[in-house]
C-alpha cells in the first residue's frame, strides 16, 4: 500500500535497505538523480519492469514535482 514518508523515514528505510527508484524521464535521472536511486521512468514502468524488483524488500517511489 502505498504510503507517504518524510525525509527521516526515507534515510530509515533505505539504512534498512529499501529499493529507491526514481521514475524521472532518462534525461532528468542523467542530469541529477538521488544515490543509489535505480531509474525506471513511469513510461517503462511496465510489470515487467516491476517484477525485477524483490518484492520482500520495501520500494521507495520517487518523482519531483514543481507545483
Amino acid at each position: 500500500m502505498p504510503t507517504d514518508v518524510d525525509l527521516d523515514a526515507l534515510d530509515s528505510l533505505l539504512d534498512n535497505g529499501a529499493q529507491l527508484i526514481e521514475v524521472l524521464p532518462r534525461d532528468e535521472y542523467d542530469e541529477e538523480h538521488l544515490p543509489s536511486a535505480v531509474n525506471i521512468p513511469v513510461r517503462e514502468l511496465t510489470v515487467q519492469a516491476a517484477a525485477a524488483l524483490d518484492r520482500q524488500i520495501p520500494v521507495v517511489v520517487y518523482c519531483w514535482d514543481s507545483l
